[in-house]
C-alpha cells in the first residue's frame, strides 16, 4: 500500500470503519467479524472496499 493512511473501507455486511492502512495484525469488521485485512510480510493486504483515504 505503499505509505500508511488511515482508510474508511465497507466491509461486505455494509459497515464502514475506519483502519489503519498499514496494521501489524488482521482487522476485522465491528459488526459481522469478517477479515478486512492482513499483513503480509512488509504491505498490508486488503480484503474490503476501501471508501476514502483520510
Amino acid at each position: 500500500m505503499g505509505k500508511s493512511k488511515f482508510l474508511r473501507v465497507k466491509c461486505k455486511c455494509g459497515n464502514e470503519q475506519i483502519i489503519f492502512g498499514n496494521a501489524t495484525s488482521a482487522v476485522k469488521c465491528l459488526v459481522c467479524n469478517t477479515e478486512l485485512g492482513r499483513p503480509t510480510g512488509s504491505r498490508f493486504e486488503l480484503h474490503a472496499k476501501a471508501v476514502q483515504v483520510l
